[in-house]
């Protein structure tokens, strides 16, 4: 079977199930979770620090949010740090220190290099100085606070077997281990590197980025545990054919869906019967989802 990249909503195929709003439970440090949403921080809480900044995960745990997201690529001398973008150009002051080297493309860059920029002064005064951490950093930081970690490949194709290496770091970190392994999923946009990702280690939990056609998702199902689409890109009717089809660890695929930034968006997809929501402002949406409890 050919996979496709994408497919048109499936809502007027696929019959309506009964939806249910999570309900919500306190746990023993006060803070208030859904049994069936998960919120997850953007790039950390991106709408409150520099995206992908150690600052970023700071500030979710400052909001008592255990799940971060973020985005790994690796820099021309072979590092793994922490950025979305390809590029170094949109949050680091990378033109002013570098202004010779466009289009300032991360892989064109030393570990060395990027670390004497500035990644936090395009998002306020208040965080100059913040630098491009390394996967390394990031995972201690989220590890220090006791987070949990949607872990995406950005770009595989740049970085050919980024996947070995990203898994041998997170195993030379702890992350691999038993205890450690339930609080860590690694999604990307290719099914070939998720692929790869699961081929590798079949004990990780993996998420596919995008939104496959119904008739494609047993074939996701073989490599991934989720699949995580835009929500712009699903209604109830796809997210219960999603949530039909076991993944590969035999539970039934999860959907996690970016990026939710306002309270009825986020109580609208919820009724739907997602499994996660990644925004840019998670107390908005975990206080959304509370309300609606």
């Amino acid at each position: 079977m050919q996979i496709r990249p994408a497919a048109a909503l499936t809502g007027a195929l696929i019959g309506m199930s009964a939806l249910f709003l999570p309900t919500a439970t306190a746990q023993a440090d006060g803070r208030t979770t859904h049994h069936h949403t998960v919120t997850v921080a953007h790039r950390g809480a991106s709408a409150y620090a520099p995206e992908n900044t150690l600052a970023a995960v700071d500030a979710a745990d400052d909001l008592g949010i255990d799940w971060v997201e973020n985005d790994v690529q690796r820099t021309r001398d072979g590092e793994l740090i922490v950025m979305h973008d390809t590029t170094l150009s949109r949050t680091t002051d990378v033109e002013q220190v570098f202004p010779d080297r466009a289009p300032w493309k991360i892989s064109d860059f030393t570990l060395d290099e990027i670390e004497k920029l500035d990644a936090g002064s395009w998002f306020g005064p208040e965080f100059q100085g913040e630098t491009v951490p390394t996967l390394e950093e990031y995972m201690d930081r989220v590890s220090d606070n006791h987070q949990k970690l949607l872990l995406e490949l950005k770009a595989p194709e740049l970085y050919p077997g980024i996947e070995r290496q990203t898994l041998r770091e997170l195993r030379r970190e702890g992350w691999l281990d038993h205890r450690h392994r339930r609080r860590l999923i690694i999604q990307s946009f290719s099914a070939d590197s998720v692929r790869a990702v699961h081929r590798l280690r079949p004990d990780v939990k993996t998420g596919f980025l995008g939104t496959p056609a119904v008739a494609d998702l047993p074939e996701y199902a073989e490599f991934s545990d989720q699949i995580n689409p835009s929500y712009t890109t699903i209604d109830a009717g796809y997210v219960s054919a999603v949530r039909s089809v076991d993944g590969a660890h035999g539970k039934p695929l999860e959907v996690y869906t970016w990026t939710v930034n306002d309270g009825p968006s986020a109580v609208s997809v919820a009724g739907m019967g997602v499994s996660g929501i990644i925004t840019n402002k998670p107390d908005v949406i975990r206080d959304a989802l509370d309300d609606a409890s």
